[in-house]
């Protein structure tokens, strides 16, 4: 079983930049696609991101393409979101989520993935 905790979340000024990170308690087998998730307020969650730890390849959504980056250090088992030009439809509470399998070629969606972090807020203004 993976446990899962975000950090870096905070308040930035449009155009500015944060970095998300996920801690794992492990990269085992329950953490092969890694994904990064954001609902806002009166939305519902959206998939953002995710990477195949395996093999590196990435997904974005439309929404975040150019923008945001998603990468992985086995090492630290940590899974980051670089995220760059937020503006303000990026004010959103942000989750980390894992699953034991490869990420789904063309999507990112939540019933792709088993593990969840309880989530770090952004909010631009």
């Amino acid at each position: 079983h993976v446990q899962l905790v975000e950090s870096g979340g905070g308040s930035v000024q449009a155009g500015g930049s944060l970095r998300l990170s996920c801690s794992s308690s492990a990269y085992t087998q329950s953490s092969s696609c890694m994904g990064w998730f954001r609902r806002a307020a009166g939305k519902e969650r959206e998939g953002v991101a995710s990477i195949y730890r395996h093999s590196g390849s990435t997904f974005y959504a439309d929404s975040v393409k150019g923008r945001f980056t998603i990468s992985y250090d086995n090492a630290k088992t940590t899974t980051y979101l670089e995220m760059n030009n937020l503006n303000l439809e990026d004010t959103a509470m942000f989750y980390c989520a894992a699953a034991p399998w490869p990420c789904i070629a063309g999507r990112i969606l939540r019933t792709d993935f088993t593990h969840w972090g309880q989530g770090t807020q952004v909010t631009v203004s």
